[in-house]
């Protein structure tokens, strides 16, 4: 269930309190934004300029569409471990706004037909324009995230689907490597169906 905000965004200066959204929503600086991927994008890279800062969640310049139909499935891996807490979503006008949006944590990059069991939390969207719906997150299950998928399967009609905001509010903690080499994925497009796409580890798109 959405909780609405109460946040004035109007008060002159820039004195930011702990429960300014601007403070909360500040998540977007620990995603690794150069691996953040997004499979059926009608625009190669459009989907990572989703998460940006809370003061530009209605710049209409940035978003992504859908391309062949409404489902967009992004990769977003953060840059040390994250307890997510909540999410707002801005979607387009009208029937392009998301409906759903499933959540995976710590799973690699999938195609749309490998996104397998059962997702760790789906989410009802509501059509906001302006990022006043936050939508909290189970946070027992949000522990010790290193990345996420979120899955929109749907929207509300339209044949394209528009997003121009993904806001994350949570804590970070830097991660410890230990040593261990993190593999890099990396999109390359596809001149075929977007729909037949999938992530693989080696850097290229598979069908």
């Amino acid at each position: 269930m959405a909780h609405q905000h109460h946040h004035g965004d109007g008060c002159g200066g820039h004195h930011h309190s702990a429960e300014d959204p601007a403070v909360l929503y500040s998540l977007y600086q620990k995603i690794d934004l150069d691996k953040v991927q997004c499979l059926n994008e009608a625009v190669e890279g459009s989907g990572k300029t989703v998460f940006k800062p809370w003061e530009e969640r209605m710049d209409t310049t940035k978003f992504v569409d859908s391309d062949v139909d409404e489902e967009l499935l992004f990769y977003v891996p953060f840059t040390g471990s994250v307890k997510l807490k909540a999410m707002v979503v801005v979607g387009g006008d009208e029937d392009s706004h998301p409906r759903q949006m499933r959540i995976f944590k710590n799973r690699p990059p999938l195609g749309f037909d490998e996104l397998s069991g059962e997702a760790d939390q789906v989410l009802s969207l509501s059509r906001d324009a302006t990022g006043t719906l936050e939508y909290p997150l189970k946070v027992s299950r949000f522990n010790s995230v290193t990345s996420i998928l979120l899955h929109v399967p749907s929207n509300y009609g339209s044949d394209t689907t528009r997003l121009y905001y993904i806001g994350l509010r949570g804590e970070f903690s830097q991660a410890h490597r230990h040593g261990v080499t993190l593999a890099t994925y990396e999109a390359r497009a596809n001149p075929s169906d977007h729909k037949l796409e999938s992530f693989d580890s080696v850097g290229s798109f598979v069908s």
